[in-house]
């Protein structure tokens, strides 16, 4: 009702000033877990909804840092940004902090811009996939290791088994499938400004710098700069953060607080932890 009436109220009294929501995307995407929380769709979706249901916000920002993950969850996100920026008439304006790595850039295709600090690190296009091999381990320790399957390709790339060629083959004609999505993805979202580069779609990285002058992104600034520039000195970003559950926790991440499943994640955490760590570190963070 107050808001209602404020329109009727003379200028100097109304507070008219533009709010730009700003929804943060951090962290590795898709790995979650019972004591800690990943980035995915799952986990943006209640941010970025109500972020693009602001009907008087010209444009909605989005702070994204991420070293990359899960390319499904990453296509995921980008693809709800782009339909809630189409159903709400919005622009969208990416602003990377650290880094926008691999499934991170997939996620900053979405902005209409994208604005970078001049030591962000953005690019990576490309899709990787790491293991360990644990065959001389087990015969060091007398393991005697059992697997039992129906179906011959149960098991492929099992670190308890030697490699065997055809199964490396086969993974890498899934990676490179995946590889041509995520081209077509930047070249469909950047192809007009995109540099003639031969090393773009290699998997290497830049700073968003060099980033300007390939095309990967539109134009090194931060946050506040920006949105004064575009919507006049009393602009004012309003962050748009998911609701907090039990325990402080955002809603929506599914809690397992029964003592078994949470002492049965604690391993898994560490393992995932240790991952997560490793991914940020191949970007010098």
């Amino acid at each position: 009702m107050i808001s209602s009436l404020r329109r009727f109220l003379p200028k100097p009294f109304r507070n008219d000033k533009p709010v730009i929501p700003v929804v943060r995307l951090h962290g590795a995407i898709g790995g979650g877990g019972p004591l800690k929380s990943g980035l995915s769709l799952a986990t943006a979706s209640i941010p970025l909804e109500k972020a693009f249901s602001m009907k008087k916000a010209p444009a909605v920002a989005l702070m994204v840092n991420s070293p990359g993950g899960s390319p499904v969850q990453s296509r995921l996100i980008f693809k709800r940004i782009r339909d809630l920026a189409k159903e709400n008439e919005k622009d969208v304006l990416v602003f990377v902090e650290d880094v926008a790595a691999s499934g991170g850039y997939m996620i900053a295709l979405a902005g209409d811009e994208i604005f970078v600090d001049p030591s962000s690190i953005v690019g990576s296009i490309g899709v990787v996939a790491a293991g360990f091999g644990f065959t001389e381990m087990i015969k060091k320790i007398g393991v005697d290791r059992r697997v039992y399957t129906a179906g011959e390709k149960k098991v492929t790339l099992d670190p308890f088994q030697p490699e065997v060629p055809e199964d490396i083959e086969y993974i890498k004609s899934l990676q490179l499938e995946i590889h041509e999505t995520f081209i077509d993805m930047v070249k469909s979202r950047r192809g007009d400004v995109l540099a003639d580069d031969p090393d773009l779609f290699t998997g290497k990285f830049w700073t968003g710098r060099t980033g300007v002058q390939l095309g990967l992104v539109d134009a090194i600034g931060d946050l506040r700069e920006v949105i004064k520039d575009r919507y006049g000195d009393k602009a004012e970003p309003k962050l748009i953060s998911a609701p907090r559950g039990l325990f402080g926790r955002k809603a929506g991440l599914g809690v397992g607080l029964a003592k078994g499943r949470l002492l049965d994640g604690v391993g898994e955490e560490l393992i995932s932890s240790v991952e997560e760590r490793a991914m940020w570190m191949r970007y010098g963070l």
